[in-house]
């Protein structure tokens, strides 16, 4: 061994202690190494759920890094006293050369222990709404909906986020606390049309369709109290009434789950048009235009 360790120290021109440093931090980086990988095995092994081994994962390789910083730093820093001297006035200058990473990486503290959201959750932060499919040290990530594509349904595309937007940004999440969302649907009749008979089928179709989830959502506010400021009146759908210019507008307005909004909206849709079809006095109103010229009209 030590003659190993002299052909090492003649060929790369490092003393004895420099050689040694090195050789104890690769042994205590494959240790490491080593200890990360039987974990994550042990928990493979455990559990099948997707989320659980997501979340050891990214739990494991943020701590065995730290660790591994920790032990190979004692091994090359001696005098700690000096090199927190040092470190004081490193991070000093760090500070400002590196304010973008240092904010995401506060962001990151704020993100894993405020928890404002967490992977699973949907969320919009700013202009961008997506699904949280990924929280790192200084960027998440989202698998976006909306944009081009109606009712919050997924895109496809994948937008990653500095960490830092928690602090600059508003955060909607809309899984936390209260799972559901308020949905509406506006459907406009004539002013000729039986606009009484049509609210009356309107609130009838919503009912079948959300009347259920209005007792689970009552659950879940009682839930969600504990935490927030949160009370509804009414959670059952309602149907309201409003004069436009081109008819009678009957909003539909019910609770849903956000990832259902537009299934739910197209079985309800659906039902509209079937029972409005077996009705002639109703009729859809949309935007027209009337002229009349002059001495033809009726008195």
């Amino acid at each position: 061994m030590d003659a190993i360790r002299t052909y090492l120290t003649e060929t790369t021109g490092l003393t004895h202690e420099s050689l040694n440093k090195i050789i104890l931090s690769l042994v205590i980086i494959f240790i490491l190494w080593l200890l990360r990988l039987i974990i994550l095995r042990i928990v493979w092994r455990q559990t099948k759920n997707v989320k659980t081994r997501y979340q050891w994962k990214r739990s494991i390789s943020m701590i065995i890094p730290f660790i591994g910083i920790i032990l190979v730093g004692s091994v090359w820093v001696q005098a700690f006293r000096q090199f927190g001297a040092f470190l004081g006035l490193f991070s000093a200058g760090l500070a400002i050369a590196l304010k973008d990473p240092l904010t995401n990486l506060a962001g990151w503290f704020f993100i894993m222990f405020r928890k404002p959201f967490i992977v699973g959750d949907r969320v919009q932060i700013g202009e961008h709404a997506g699904d949280v499919i990924d929280i790192r040290l200084f960027q998440f990530t989202i698998l976006e909906i909306g944009n081009w594509v109606e009712a919050d349904q997924s895109t496809g595309r994948i937008i990653h986020l500095p960490n830092g937007k928690v602090f600059m940004e508003a955060q909607a999440n809309y899984s936390t606390g209260f799972e559901f969302i308020w949905n509406e649907i506006k459907v406009t009749l004539t002013f000729e049309s039986n606009w009484e008979k049509g609210k009356n089928i309107l609130q009838q179709i919503i009912n079948e369709h959300a009347e259920h989830i209005s007792k689970d959502a009552e659950k879940e506010i009682f839930k969600a109290s504990r935490n927030y400021m949160i009370y509804y009146h009414h959670l059952t759908p309602i149907v309201y009434t409003k004069v436009k210019d081109f008819g009678v507008q009957l909003t539909i307005r019910y609770l849903c789950n956000p990832r259902k909004r537009r299934g739910s909206e197209n079985e309800i849709w659906q039902n509209i048009l079937l029972q409005f079809k077996n009705h002639d006095d109703i009729q859809f109103a949309y935007p027209t235009t009337r002229f009349y010229k002059y001495g033809e009209e009726k008195n």
